[in-house]
């Protein structure tokens, strides 16, 4: 969808308007019209600071008040040992406390910051490393783990998922593309499976607009990854590009959870190039404020 003279006009406006206060920023949040948007902390990986005080930061001075953490940020912080050695690993999975998790918590609620999603765990991991994950979700307050998805996956982590009464809940990249696969075959291990559906990937692998799937299985999907790009007919297909340069329909697919009133996270995931002079906050920014425009149209 291409982005218009006027979206365009509320997009600058937006940032503008967002440019003063940051406290202030946090206290109203980053729910526009009833839709949540916050962003997978993947967003910022080419900042130069990893840690997680660092993208605590970012994320605050994007405007936002929800994240899907990513894991390995949250374990530096917890003080997992920077090794190689799967089986050092594996030990301090399974016997560390969570009191740093819980800290986790606190510095992200401290700024206004819910932790929605942790991204952590692995369908090979062992048991005890399973049940590692899932204590660590509870710790930082999120919803549930993601992973990517699988029938592997579904069958071997919706056991756990019902032991500790959390989501299990699924990525996708480039899978829809393929005539075989199913959403609906790893949903029907359980219903603690759930889905975040990434749109952009779906659409840039289909072709097909996911509004449409989402109408089907909206009670499934716990968060959706927002981002633009070409379809796979298009002359340079299947790629990122800024929000609204793109053919991916953002604005419908924000829209569409606005009117419907679902309970569906909307996470800005940062994938196209960071223009030269600027840099991964100042593009999720702009991001968001296309989001808002979207959803608060003037």
């Amino acid at each position: 969808m291409k982005l218009t003279l006027k979206l365009l006009t509320l997009v600058v406006f937006f940032c503008l308007s967002g440019s003063g206060s940051t406290a202030a920023s946090h206290r109203k949040g980053s729910k526009f019209g009833g839709v949540q948007i916050g962003t997978i902390t993947y967003s910022y990986r080419s900042m130069p600071d990893q840690s997680l005080p660092a993208v605590l930061n970012y994320a605050a001075q994007s405007g936002l008040s929800s994240v899907e953490l990513m894991g390995d940020v949250a374990e530096r912080y917890a003080g997992i040992p920077q090794t190689k050695d799967a089986a050092a690993i594996r030990q301090w999975r399974t016997s560390v406390s969570m009191d740093k998790f819980k800290a986790i918590k606190k510095l992200f609620h401290a700024r206004g910051i819910k932790i929605n999603i942790l991204k952590l765990g692995d369908k090979s991991w062992s048991d005890e490393e399973i049940d590692y994950a899932f204590n660590a979700c509870k710790a930082v307050g999120a919803v549930g783990i993601t992973m990517e998805i699988s029938e592997e996956a579904a069958k071997r982590m919706e056991p756990f998922a019902e032991k500790h009464h959390l989501f299990v809940i699924f990525h996708n990249h480039g899978q829809p593309g393929d005539p075989n696969f199913s959403f609906d075959k790893a949903l029907a291990y359980g219903p603690k499976l759930m889905l975040n559906l990434d749109a952009g990937h779906y659409f840039g692998a289909t072709g097909l607009n996911p509004t449409i799937l989402m109408d089907r299985l909206h009670d499934r999907i716990v968060s959706i990854h927002i981002k633009d790009k070409t379809g796979p007919k298009a002359a340079d297909p299947n790629k990122n590009q800024p929000f609204g340069k793109g053919e991916t329909p953002v604005v419908e697919i924000l829209q569409l959870i606005q009117k419907k009133g679902w309970p569906i996270t909307c996470d800005i995931e940062l994938e196209y190039p960071v223009p030269e002079g600027s840099d991964a906050v100042k593009e999720v920014t702009k991001c968001v404020a296309y989001c808002k425009a979207a959803l608060l149209p003037k």
